[in-house]
């Protein structure tokens, strides 16, 4: 009897592994129901892997003029896997951590701009004390009020907004 039913691959970014497409054909043989969480930088890659996956969640991290601050080099690729996502057959979702300095007001209608008529947008709270970078320790995470106010600004754009806070 098997308990474990799905299987999320998550990262580090997965779709940096040229064999994730082989790994995720072999637990579709093996009737596992899969999830991808992806930044969405490595386009060919993803591609190959939607026959073998369920669901994809990809990382709306910022607005693209913001992309730089992150360490994005262009964003030529993430828009060719935001447009393959919005286009294909795989049910997903867009997912912003709603991190201060990096997710602003300004942020939002241009977030929602680049989401417009996705399937769902995800709007998440920041948690400071779950960071790698250890400075964002001290970042004041927004209020469930003032997220709740990005996600009226960004229902003009995604029908579907989900809050996770």
């Amino acid at each position: 009897m098997r308990h474990v039913k799905a299987v999320v691959i998550t990262g580090g970014e997965p779709t940096t592994l040229r064999d994730l497409p082989e790994f995720l054909a072999k637990l579709k043989e093996r009737g596992f129901a899969v999830k991808l969480d992806t930044n969405g930088f490595f386009p060919d890659v993803l591609e190959e892997c939607l026959p073998y996956v369920d669901y994809v969640a990809l990382d709306v991290k910022t607005s693209l003029e913001k992309y730089g601050l992150l360490g994005g080099q262009g964003t030529e690729g993430y828009m060719r896997t935001v447009d393959m996502l919005k286009q294909g057959k795989v049910d997903y979702e867009f997912r912003t951590t709603v991190v201060p300095g990096f997710v602003d007001a300004e942020d939002v209608p241009k977030i929602g701009a680049l989401a417009k008529d996705a399937k769902r947008i995800v709007l998440q709270q920041f948690i400071p004390n779950d960071t790698l970078d250890k400075t964002f320790n001290n970042v004041k995470p927004y209020s469930p009020e003032v997220i709740a106010y990005f996600a009226d600004v960004m229902k003009k754009y995604v029908n579907n907004v989900v809050l996770r806070v």
